[in-house]
């Protein structure tokens, strides 16, 4: 029977069984090695309040608290918010990672 990955959707290599997780958009039940994890920073403040906090602040040099989220897809929610993307026989041999686009220097 052919198979359509290398590694059958999943980073278990070895491991007989993988915790499960819950997806936190749908709920559903996956494995913590097939699950598209990502882990977002921001600020706990929006852009539009940035600047009235500065200027009501007393502290001159007040670094503003950030919130550390480490989000859990499952494969169905993950090409749902295109966070990854389907991709063709040819192109799922390809192992390396897509080039991140980083925003120029000032």
């Amino acid at each position: 029977m052919t198979i359509k990955r290398r590694n059958h959707g999943r980073n278990k290599k070895g491991r007989g069984h993988s915790a499960t997780i819950r997806c936190n958009n749908c709920a559903k039940m996956t494995p913590k090695d097939k699950a598209c994890k990502r882990f977002i920073v921001r600020n706990m403040i929006e852009q539009a309040a940035v600047r009235d906090l500065a200027e009501a602040c007393a502290y001159s040099s007040y670094q503003l608290p950030k919130i550390y989220l480490k989000i859990n897809h499952c494969v169905a929610c993950a090409i749902h918010s295109r966070q990854v993307r389907v991709r063709s026989a040819e192109r799922r041999k390809v192992r390396a990672p897509p080039k991140r686009v980083m925003p120029p220097r000032k």
